[in-house]
């Protein structure tokens, strides 16, 4: 498959991809998809009847929308409706948008004109801790290598709920966070600034259809009920975190700033990147269940560029097939007791490490917790985050010729 729009093999966003977002351009705010260095105006494509099927022809008011809630909403066939109409008109050999000029200045806008912003208005945002490597290396670090795992670890996949005011798109600036803080050698708290300000890998889905309170989403359809993939950074204040987690979990040291990519990866997208997850090392209840492929191989790339740095340093690398549970079964978990899953509702995955010390996905686990200060190729040291630090996240999975990825997502402390 081939666009009539130019894309080189190593660009995130090819024909094969066409990942949606939400943009505003000449001070109106739209719905679009990405393709190489250009966003498509969805309302423009409505607007002149290019959704032809049987579904979205009925219904594009979804695309005069300045969110994907909507569209989110309607469930998997009228998203695979859209994908197959953007393909289409797109294509190398379709004259629709191809040779039609002035429909095309007015549907294609260079990404460089427009200003990303939020895709969805989130109204529940739940992050999970799925990574065994990161779970197993944090409790190493807290409570021994006697034991790492928590007892319910390997049977729940455990997560927490967030604060979705405070989630933000790419290039929002990070303030670092002020909060009860107690020392190792101090006998009370000190409200003060956070010293130990980390980054945390990881990616997050967004819900479509959703349930009804009361009801479930079953393993066997939780897939159905999954819209798309972003790029996440959970940022984490580490010595308000010790503090603060017991007994409830985290609060204010995590609801300070969550950053998310501006681009959303339909599930389709990724489809044919499905692989084998890690092996079980427990038998799970039969509501978590699930037969075949359902771990995704996307390859993660942090970098940082400090104050003193003109480009941005390798920092860590990971994947996404090194999640112990999956999207499915974090979905299906979270709605098993009849929680409501709504449409733009943001799931995050937990921090996403790998087996190697070079694939652990924040400076917690990079300098163990401070202890091996991770040096950067300037001279530079860091046990955790110092301000004017940035934090480049990017992902991508590798096609035969092609490349399906997810832009950056960054912020930079203040």
């Amino acid at each position: 498959m081939k666009s009539f729009i130019e894309v080189p093999p190593s660009h995130h966003f090819p024909i094969q991809n066409l990942p949606y977002g939400c943009f505003v351009h000449g001070g109106k705010q739209a719905i679009g998809v990405a393709i190489g260095e250009y966003v498509l105006n969805l309302r423009v494509v409505a607007e002149n009847n290019l959704f032809d099927g049987p579904i979205l022809s009925k219904a594009t008011s979804v695309f005069q929308q300045t969110t994907l809630n909507e569209f989110m909403a309607m469930g998997k066939q009228a998203w695979k409706e859209a994908r197959s109409s953007l393909q289409k008109i797109l294509s190398s050999d379709e004259p629709i948008l191809r040779d039609n000029s002035s429909l095309r200045s007015l549907a294609l806008i260079p990404i460089s004109e427009v200003k990303m912003v939020m895709p969805a208005k989130i109204g529940d945002y739940t992050d999970f801790y799925s990574s065994k490597y990161h779970a197993s290396n944090v409790g190493i670090m807290f409570r021994g290598k006697e034991n790492p795992l928590l007892p319910n670890w390997l049977h729940i996949p455990v997560g927490y709920h967030g604060r979705s005011s405070s989630v933000v798109i790419s290039g929002t600036p990070i303030k670092r966070p002020v909060g009860q803080i107690k020392a190792p050698d101090a006998s009370v708290p000190s409200f003060d600034v956070c010293k130990n300000l980390d980054f945390e890998l990881e990616m997050a889905f967004f819900v479509g259809p959703g349930n009804e309170l009361g009801e479930t989403i079953p393993i066997s359809q939780a897939h159905d009920h999954i819209f798309g993939m972003v790029l996440m950074n959970d940022w984490s204040a580490r010595d308000i975190q010790v503090w603060e987690y017991v007994p409830l979990g985290p609060f204010l040291a995590k609801n300070f700033g969550t950053t998310i990519s501006p681009w959303i990866v339909t599930m389709d997208a990724l489809s044919p990147f499905l692989t084998s997850g890690p092996s079980l090392e427990a038998q799970l209840l039969p509501y978590l269940k699930e037969e075949g492929k359902k771990a995704y191989d996307i390859h993660l790339d942090v970098s940082i560029k400090t104050a003193s740095m003109s480009h941005p340093s390798p920092l860590s690398h990971s994947n996404l097939k090194y999640m112990y549970y999956s999207v499915t079964q974090q979905l299906a978990h979270h709605a098993s007791n009849g929680c409501n899953m709504q449409p733009g509702d943001l799931c995050g995955s937990g921090t996403i490490s790998g087996p190697e010390k070079e694939e652990r996905g924040c400076l917690l686990e990079l300098s163990w917790k401070g202890s091996e200060p991770v040096k950067l190729p300037n001279g530079e040291e860091r046990k955790f985050l110092v301000d004017g630090d940035e934090v480049i996240i990017t992902g991508y999975c590798k096609g035969d010729g092609y490349t399906v990825g997810f832009g950056d997502c960054s912020g930079k402390i203040l």
